[in-house]
C-alpha cells in the first residue's frame, strides 16, 4: 500500500494512481503454524508407519501377499505400457506446472519446490542407507522387495518423494485440475509399481509421507510467500462492490488482538461521495494467528465453554455476518453491515458503517460514568434476551461514539442460540471488565440495576480466570504481582519502623538510667557525710571485734547481692528479647493485615453478596484437563513403560537370591529417613511441634508424593501441618522455604564433595571423576542457559521468589537459637545418609561386591537421581528417578545392569511404594484430629 496520505478531500475520481492508504510494510515471507502442525504430524504418521512394519511384520506380509495375488490377473502389457506412461507423466507434469507459474511470474513458488525436492531426495537417501544398515530385519522385509536379479528394492523411491515435495510446496494443491492430474499419475505409477513386484505398500505410503512432511517442514523454515492482500486489493475489492473509495487508513489504535487471532484488520475509508466506511480485512494468516493456543484452549476446556473453530474464510464470513445482523434484530447497537466480498482465495472483507469513537480501553477512569457502565449492561441485556453471546466483551470490543452511545464491536466470536453458562460467562466477562476500570461496587450495582440481582448472582460460579478473555486474565496476573509488591513494602517498612522504634527505647531508657544512677550517687554522698558527723563519739567507743565482723558481712553480702544481680539482669535482658520479638511480630502481622488487599474477583463477589446472600458461589468446573495432569500422564506412561521393561529384563531367580540381612538393613535406614526428616523440618521452626507427630507427618508425606510431584506434595504438606499445629501461614511457609533453601545449599555441597571423592577413592593423585565432572559441568551449563534467556530466568525467578519468600527473616530467627539450628543440619545429613545407606544396603542385598563401589559413588548416584526426582513432572519422580539410578550405578559405579536393576527396584520399593500404605493411613490419622 502505498505510504502518502491525503485528506478526503483531496480524492479525486480522475486520479485513480493517487489513491493510497497508510499500511505498514508487510513480510515478504510467513510462518504459518499450520505448516508446522503438518510438519509434526508427518514425523508422527512416519513413525507409526515404522512401528506398524516392525511390530506387524505379520500383517504386512500377509496384505503383500494379497496384494500381489490380486494383481496377478493383471495383463503384462498393460502393466508395462502403464508402467511407462505413469514414469513419464510423473515428470512432466510437474515441469509443465513451473513454466505455467514461471510465465505468470511466480518464481518463488518454483524455487520452494525445488528446494524441497531436493531436501527430500536427501531425505529418502538417508533412509535407504539407514534401512539398509541399521534398520531392524523386520522393517527392512516390510519396506523391500527380493529382487529376481538378486539384492533388494529400495526402501523409499528416490524419485517418487521429491515430486510428492514439489507438488506439496509449489500449491499445486490449491488447483483442482493439477492436483487430479498429478495424483492421479503418481496412483498409476505407484500401482504399476506395486503390481511389478517393485516396491511394498508399506514404501508407498512411507514415500508418500517423506515427500509431504519435507515440503511442509521446507515451507514452515522458509517461510511461504504472504497473501495478505494489498492496499490496491483492497480498494479495489470495494469498487467491485459498488463503492467509490478515495483512502483506506489502518485504524489506529487497534492492537492485534491476543484472545483469537482472527479478529482482523481494520481500515477506515473514505469514500468520493458519502460518509466513510469501516471495513475489517480477514485473511489466512489472521486466521491462523493465535493457533496453538486456541487449540490448547479446546483440549483443556469443556467443549461447552470454547468457541468452534472456523476453518474457511467463507464460515468466518458468514458467521460474522450472521452475529451483525442478528445482534441488530435483538436491539443492540453494532456497527451495520453493509456489503460482504472476498479479495482473492485467501482474504475477505466486511464492510461496515463507520462509527467514530473510541474504546473503553481508550477512556480515562473520570470519563466512564456510571450512565456508560448502565448502556453497556443493556447493550449485553438485548443481545441475551435474544440468546445471543458476545464472548469478548473486553475493554477493545466496547466502542463509545461521539454522541455518548455504547455500540459492541468485534461480534465474530460471538455465538447464537448460546446456552446459559456461555450467557453467564459474558456476564462475568463484562463485570471484569468494567471493575478493572471503575472498582467493584460501581460495576455490580450497573449490572444489579440493568440486568437484575438475580441474573448478576448466577455468574458468580463463572468469574473465574479460566472463564475470562485472555487479556483479561494477563491484567489480573499484573495487578496480582503489583499488589505483592505492596504488601511486601510495607512489611520490610513495618519491620524497619519497629526496629528503629525499638533502638530509640532502648536509647532512652539507657539515658534514663544514666540520670537516676548520677542522682543516687549524689543522694548516697550527702547521708554519708551527715552520718559521719553524728556518729563519730559512737564509733569511738565500738569495739574492735563488732567493727571486723560488721565488715566481713558487709563483704560477703555484697558478693552474694552481685551474683543474684547478675542473674536477675540475664532474666531480664531474656525477657526484654523474648518481648521485643512478639512485639515486632505483632507490627509485622498488623502491617500485613493492614497491607493486604484482596483481588478484584474476590471484591465483586463480595459486592454481590451484599445484595444475594444466598448466591452459589462454588466455581463451575471448566477445564477438562490441565497441563500439569497432561505432563504428568503423558511422563507416567513413559516411566511405566520403561520400569515394565527393566522388570520383564530382570530375572526372577536374581530376585529370590537376594540377601535377606542386607534387605532389613534397607528396611531400617528407610524407615530412620522418616526421623532425619522430622528433624531437618523442625530445626527451621522456632515454635513448639511436636517430634512425634512431625514423625508422622513425615510419613503421611509418603502418601501424597504418589498422587504428586515430589517437590510439590511434601512442601504442602509441611506447611499444611505447621499451620495447624499454631504456625502462623506465614511463618509456616517461610519455615517450609528455609527448610528447602537450606536442603538445596546442603545438597549441592554434597553432591560437589562426593563427586571430587569419586575419582580419588582408587587413585593415589587427587583427581575427580571424570564422569561426576562432566555431569556438573552439563548442570552448570544449563543454569548458564536458562539464566541466559529472558523467559525462561523470569519464569524461574518468579517460582523462587514464591517458594522462598520470607525466608531470611525466618533463617535469621533460626541463627539465634543455635540448638534447632544444628539439629536442622544433623537432620539434613541424617536424611541423606539414611537413603544412601538404604540403596548401598539394596546393592548389598544381591551378592555383589562391597569393595567395588565405594559409599561416595553411591552417594554422587543417589544426589544425581534425587535431583532428577525432585524436578520431574511425575508423582515421585517415577521413572526419572529409577533411570538416573540405574544409569548412575552403571555409570559411575560400573555395576552390571543384573545388579543395578533389581538393587535400584528395592530400592524404590522401600522407599517409594511400600510406605505408601502407612502413609494413608498417617494421613488418615491427622486429618481426623485436625491436624493436616
Amino acid at each position: 500500500m502505498g505510504q502518502d496520505r491525503q485528506s478526503p478531500g483531496e480524492g479525486r475520481a480522475d486520479v485513480p494512481e493517487r489513491v493510497s492508504g497508510d499500511e505498514p510494510l508487510l513480510a515478504a515471507r510467513v510462518h504459518r503454524p499450520s505448516d508446522l502442525m503438518r510438519l509434526l504430524g508427518g514425523l508422527l504418521a512416519i513413525g507409526l508407519v515404522l512401528a506398524v512394519a516392525a511390530f506387524a511384520h505379520f500383517t504386512t506380509s500377509g496384505l503383500e501377499k494379497d496384494i500381489n495375488a490380486g494383481a496377478g490377473g493383471a495383463p503384462d502389457l498393460f502393466v508395462k505400457i502403464a508402467g511407462l506412461v505413469s514414469s513419464i507423466a510423473v515428470l512432466l507434469v510437474p515441469v509443465a506446472f513451473a513454466i505455467e507459474r514461471l510465465v505468470k511470474r511466480d518464481g518463488l513458488r518454483i524455487a520452494d519446490g525445488v528446494l524441497a525436492a531436493v531436501l527430500a531426495h536427501g531425505v529418502t537417501l538417508a533412509t535407504d542407507l539407514w534401512v539398509a544398515e541399521a534398520a531392524p530385519g523386520a522393517i527392512r522385509d516390510a519396506l523391500t522387495q527380493p529382487q529376481s536379479g538378486g539384492g533388494l528394492t529400495d526402501p523409499v523411491h528416490n524419485y517418487l518423494a521429491p515430486v510428492i515435495a514439489y507438488m506439496t510446496a509449489v500449491g499445486m494443491a490449491r488447483r483442482p485440475r493439477w492436483r487430479v492430474s498429478l495424483w492421479a499419475v503418481l496412483l498409476l505409477d505407484a500401482f504399476t509399481m506395486l503390481v511389478a513386484g517393485y516396491t511394498t505398500a508399506l514404501s508407498i505410503v512411507l514415500t508418500v509421507l517423506i515427500g509431504w512432511t519435507v515440503a511442509y517442514g521446507t515451507l514452515y523454515a522458509v517461510g511461504s510467500p504472504n497473501v495478505r492482500p494489498t492496499g490496491q486489493t483492497l480498494l479495489a475489492g470495494l469498487r467491485r462492490v459498488g463503492f467509490r473509495p478515495v483512502t483506506a487508513l489502518r485504524a489506529e489504535g487497534v492492537p492485534d488482538a491476543v484472545d483469537s487471532g482472527d479478529r482482523g484488520r481494520r481500515y477506515i475509508v473514505t469514500l468520493e461521495d458519502g460518509p466513510p466506511l469501516d471495513v475489517t480485512v480477514v485473511d489466512r494468516e489472521q486466521q491462523a494467528h493465535g493457533f496453538f493456543y486456541r487449540a490448547w484452549r479446546r483440549i483443556s476446556l469443556r467443549t461447552i465453554t470454547t468457541r468452534r473453530s472456523i476453518v474457511s474464510l467463507r464460515q468466518a464470513l458468514e458467521q460474522e455476518a450472521l452475529l451483525a445482523y442478528a445482534a441488530i434484530a435483538a436491539g443492540a447497537n453494532a456497527p451495520k453491515l453493509i456489503a460482504t466480498s472476498e479479495l482473492g482465495p485467501d482474504a475477505v472483507m466486511l464492510v461496515y458503517e463507520h462509527i467514530g469513537g473510541r474504546s473503553l480501553d481508550a477512556l480515562d477512569d473520570h470519563e466512564i460514568t456510571d450512565d456508560l457502565a448502565r448502556s453497556a449492561w443493556r447493550q449485553v441485556k438485548a443481545l441475551q434476551s435474544r440468546r445471543i453471546a458476545h464472548r469478548r466483551l473486553t475493554g477493545d470490543a466496547i466502542l463509545v461514539d461521539r454522541s455518548g452511545r455504547v455500540v459492541l464491536t468485534d461480534l465474530r466470536g460471538g455465538e447464537i442460540a448460546a446456552g446459559d453458562l456461555v450467557l453467564r460467562m459474558d456476564v462475568a466477562q463484562l463485570l471484569t471488565t468494567l471493575g478493572l476500570r471503575v472498582g467493584a461496587e460501581r460495576a455490580v450495582a450497573a449490572a444489579v440495576e440493568v440486568l437484575g440481582p438475580d441474573t448478576v448472582a448466577d455468574c458468580l460460579p463463572l468469574l473465574q480466570p479460566i472463564a475470562l478473555s485472555r487479556s483479561t486474565r494477563a491484567t489480573l496476573r499484573r495487578l496480582a504481582r503489583e499488589r505483592s509488591a505492596r504488601e511486601r513494602e510495607a512489611v520490610l517498612e513495618a519491620s524497619a519502623a519497629a526496629k528503629r522504634e525499638r533502638e530509640l527505647a532502648k536509647a532512652e531508657a539507657a539515658a534514663l538510667a544514666d540520670g537516676t544512677a548520677v542522682d543516687d550517687m549524689a543522694v548516697d554522698d550527702t547521708a554519708v557525710r551527715t552520718a559521719s558527723g553524728a556518729g563519730a563519739g559512737t564509733a569511738v567507743g565500738s569495739k574492735t571485734g563488732a567493727g571486723a565482723g560488721t565488715r566481713a558481712g558487709a563483704k560477703a553480702g555484697t558478693k552474694a547481692g552481685a551474683k543474684a544481680g547478675a542473674k536477675a539482669g540475664a532474666k531480664a535482658e531474656k525477657a526484654e528479647k523474648k518481648a521485643d520479638k512478639k512485639a515486632e511480630k505483632r507490627a509485622l502481622d498488623t502491617a500485613l493485615d493492614e497491607a493486604r488487599e484482596e483481588d478484584l474477583l474476590a471484591q465483586i463477589r463480595q459486592q454481590v453478596l451484599l445484595i444475594r446472600p444466598q448466591a452459589p458461589v462454588e466455581p463451575v468446573r471448566l477445564e477438562r484437563i490441565k497441563p500439569r495432569t497432561l505432563v504428568s500422564l503423558i511422563a507416567g506412561a513413559v516411566a511405566a513403560y520403561f520400569l515394565l521393561s527393566q522388570i520383564a529384563s530382570t530375572p526372577l531367580s536374581t530376585i529370590s537370591q537376594a540377601d535377606w540381612r542386607w534387605v532389613a538393613a534397607a528396611v531400617l535406614f528407610s524407615a530412620l529417613s522418616y526421623v532425619a526428616a522430622a528433624m531437618s523440618l523442625l530445626g527451621f521452626v522456632p515454635e513448639r511441634v511436636g517430634f512425634w507427630r512431625t514423625v508422622v507427618a513425615q510419613i503421611a508425606g509418603s502418601f501424597v508424593k504418589i498422587v504428586a510431584p515430589a517437590a510439590v506434595g511434601g512442601v504442602a504438606l509441611n506447611t499444611r501441618f505447621l499451620q495447624r499445629s499454631g504456625v502462623r501461614p506465614g511463618l509456616a511457609v517461610a519455615s517450609v522455604g528455609a527448610s528447602q533453601l537450606f536442603g538445596l545449599g546442603a545438597h549441592i555441597l554434597l553432591l560437589l564433595a562426593f563427586g571430587y571423592l569419586t575419582g580419588t577413592e582408587k587413585s593415589r593423585s587427587f583427581t575427580p571423576s571424570r564422569t561426576v565432572i562432566a555431569g556438573l559441568l552439563t548442570v552448570a551449563v544449563l543454569v548458564l542457559v536458562v539464566t541466559a534467556i529472558p523467559f525462561m530466568r523470569k519464569f524461574v525467578s518468579t517460582r523462587l521468589r514464591s517458594l522462598f519468600a520470607g525466608v531470611v527473616p525466618r533463617m535469621l530467627d533460626v541463627l539465634q537459637r543455635p540448638v534447632k539450628l544444628v539439629t536442622g543440619i544433623s537432620g539434613m545429613l541424617l536424611l541423606t545418609g539414611a537413603f544412601v545407606l538404604c540403596l548401598d544396603a539394596s546393592i548389598r542385598a544381591f551378592g555383589h561386591d562391597s569393595q567395588s563401589i565405594s559409599y561416595a559413588s553411591v552417594a554422587v548416584v543417589f544426589l544425581a537421581g534425587n535431583a532428577l526426582g525432585s524436578a520431574a513432572p511425575t508423582p515421585g519422580g517415577v521413572g526419572a528417578v529409577e533411570g538416573a539410578l540405574i544409569g548412575g550405578l552403571v555409570t559411575v559405579g560400573h555395576l552390571p545392569i543384573e545388579v543395578a536393576t533389581p538393587a535400584v527396584l528395592l530400592y524404590r520399593l522401600l522407599t517409594l511404594w511400600l510406605p505408601v500404605l502407612p502413609g494413608w493411613l498417617c494421613f488418615n490419622w491427622l486429618t481426623k484430629r485436625e491436624e493436616l
